[in-house]
């Protein structure tokens, strides 16, 4: 399993605007093949900045299956307008510490 952390930086007094898109186009992300789970966190020190979590079978699974995909260009045209500066996207793989 991969996470993919996106930080995002909304512009100011969009938040609740994007919250409302965010989830709509959360319905495109979760129909993804590869898809496990995603979630949406909002910072409690910076406001307008959010945390993005989601959980892919595989890192192809994000950037070749999704953001190649159509439903990315839905995606992209959704969301990418609310953020500046364009978000940190980074993945992860779980330590094993047993």
């Amino acid at each position: 399993m991969i996470l993919e952390v996106a930080i995002l930086e909304v512009k100011t007094g969009m938040e609740q605007e994007f919250e409302e898109v965010f989830r709509k186009a959360s319905k495109i992300i979760s129909s993804m093949s590869g898809y496990i789970s995603h979630e949406l966190q909002y910072c409690i020190e910076e406001k307008g900045k959010y945390v993005l979590l989601v959980k892919w079978e595989t890192l192809e699974d994000h950037t070749e299956g999704f953001r190649k995909s159509s439903e990315y260009k839905e995606w992209k045209a959704l969301l990418h307008h609310f953020y500046d500066p364009f978000p940190t996207v980074e993945h992860y793989i779980k330590v094993n510490l047993s």
